[in-house]
């Protein structure tokens, strides 16, 4: 089944999308994730090269994408080393994420319905892409790439959308 135009996303209270919803000037999408640069090859060092974001996109009440937040907090090696207080990468990533929400006038969590959009900070892939899944074998390998679309998947975030389309999603 084709990805539609507008993908819905389900609220989810304490899980994944729990920090999602509308507020006066739309919709917005919120999280709190780790992610490597695009085309890294996880290596020795890899916790140098994992690194934690605050982000907040936002989307015009039509779901069309407006801008984003996106804050760096640290590493996953820094957040290792210093795992706990106020000055952990958690700590403050968290800080920064309660800061970009409170400045949504009218929030209010909720499901959202927003269209596909991409960007790039940091030389990371941040966005709702539109891919290809159907057709993958036991491994999880593309076989051919022929066929239409029908995923959409929340980058860095790692949620996957799909067919019925009714905003659940996969990890």
């Amino acid at each position: 089944m084709a990805v539609p135009e507008i993908i819905p996303i389900a609220h989810e209270p304490d899980y994944r999308t729990d920090t999602i919803g509308r507020y006066a000037d739309g919709q917005f999408l919120a999280s709190i994730t780790y992610a490597f640069p695009q085309g890294y090859a996880i290596g020795d060092g890899w916790e140098e090269h994992k690194r934690l974001y605050a982000v907040l996109h936002r989307f015009d009440h039509e779901g069309r994408y407006v801008d984003s937040d996106i804050e760096y907090a640290g590493t996953y090696a820094e957040q290792q080393q210093h795992p706990g207080g106020d000055g952990s990468v958690m700590a403050r990533a968290e800080a920064r994420m309660a800061a970009l929400l409170d400045g949504l006038p009218g929030r209010e969590y909720g499901d959202i319905a927003i269209r596909p959009f991409r960007l790039t900070v940091d030389g990371v892939l941040f966005g709702l892409i539109v891919e290809h899944h159907e057709g993958e074998d036991g491994d999880g390998d593309r076989e051919g790439g022929e066929g239409e679309d029908d995923w959409a998947e929340l980058h860095p975030d790692q949620l996957g959308f799909y067919a019925p389309w009714d905003g659940e999603y996969d990890t």
